[in-house]
């Protein structure tokens, strides 16, 4: 394994040199840098981890909170999404991402102590479920930077899924397409379902219909019998929905599963709408209409608002940003005729 000493020598340099062109020091001449790095990548140098923690009391490692009730994990196509985009932007600067759990070994361990054994540089916190939980608010108190997904804590940067946007372009869609009996199978319990269906509730509101409490239904994300058994309810109605928009697209496959099963179909029957705009969206039969949340770009976001405070360099006020998304137009809604 080649070392700074050998990449100085064969470049005609200082070790201090080579070491400053490495972490991009701007008293080393341009010219230099690119030869030592060069020099660096054409002898396959690694640095040393470890010796740069020692050296510049960082790890380069990024803790990563990804909390689930429900256990669905990185099944979940959204937040995998998120994640991706968000490993991808810290990897470009060097940082590694480790999972926070709640073991380390044979033995259990609150996250805050899971983090202070990894000694993170940052954490990114996102949950499925709550925020709220003990242990998370624990370690939110610990000391360390932290930026959030889907959740805004006090203090700390977040970046946040444009949700009441995106439920309004959902049911303003259905309503121009002649729909007044808009229902809405909505997740598990999260700031995340009470933006959406307050979003609802106000756009029905807004649009001059009134809200049939039968329509409004809770199920859960990403669940398919779930979603299917909820469906087959509301069709069963003495007067039924004429739309169904599902908690997300992955759920939707169990609403078209139980529309199938009843010998109707989609979009004549009853019309069928999703969330998130996976690329599964694309490939169901007809392609689902639904909302396209930019989940690679909350990621990134997540990133960057992350490695700016763990560099401590100034940041605006901005510490809360919201990323828009945009509908996307499938086949599964049919048109009303009045």
């Amino acid at each position: 394994m080649p070392t700074i000493k050998d990449i100085a020598a064969a470049c005609g340099v200082s070790i201090a040199t080579v070491s400053k062109a490495l972490n991009g020091h701007d008293d080393v001449a341009e010219k230099t840098k690119n030869l030592v790095k060069t020099a660096a990548r054409e002898m396959g140098y690694t640095p040393n981890s470890q010796a740069q923690a020692l050296k510049t009391n960082k790890t380069y490692n990024i803790g990563v909170l990804f909390s689930d009730n429900a256990g669905r994990g990185l099944t979940h196509t959204y937040f995998s999404q998120v994640l991706d985009g968000f490993k991808v932007y810290v990897e470009k600067y060097g940082y590694d991402v480790t999972f926070i759990g709640s073991r380390f070994g044979n033995r259990r361990l609150t996250y805050l102590e899971h983090a202070k054994c990894r000694n993170f540089d940052g954490i990114c916190i996102v949950c499925v479920d709550s925020f709220e939980e003990p242990m998370i608010k624990e370690l939110s108190l610990g000391g360390y930077p932290i930026v959030t997904i889907d959740y805004a804590y006090p203090g700390f940067p977040a970046v946040l899924s444009d949700n009441k946007a995106g439920m309004k372009a959902l049911v303003t869609y259905a309503h121009s397409m002649g729909h007044k009996k808009i229902a809405y199978i909505y997740g598990d319990k999260s700031d995340v379902t009470s933006e959406r269906v307050a979003s609802y509730l106000e756009t029905l509101e807004t649009l001059g219909i009134e809200v049939n409490p039968l329509y409004l239904v809770e199920g859960l994300y990403i669940q398919t019998d779930v979603t299917e058994a909820l469906t087959t309810r509301l069709l069963n109605l003495a007067d039924p929905p004429t739309c169904i928009i599902m908690p997300d697209d992955f759920a939707a496959m169990g609403g078209i599963n139980a529309v199938q099963k009843m010998g109707l179909s989609i979009p004549r029957d009853i019309s069928i709408i999703g969330y998130d705009g996976v690329k599964l969206a694309e490939v169901i039969r007809p392609p689902l209409t639904t909302f396209r949340q930019d989940a690679s770009k909350i990621g990134q976001e997540a990133a960057k608002r992350l490695i700016s405070d763990i560099k401590k360099e100034p940041h605006d006020n901005k510490r809360v940003l919201t990323v828009s998304g945009e509908m996307i137009f499938g086949e599964s809604v049919g048109a009303i005729e009045v």
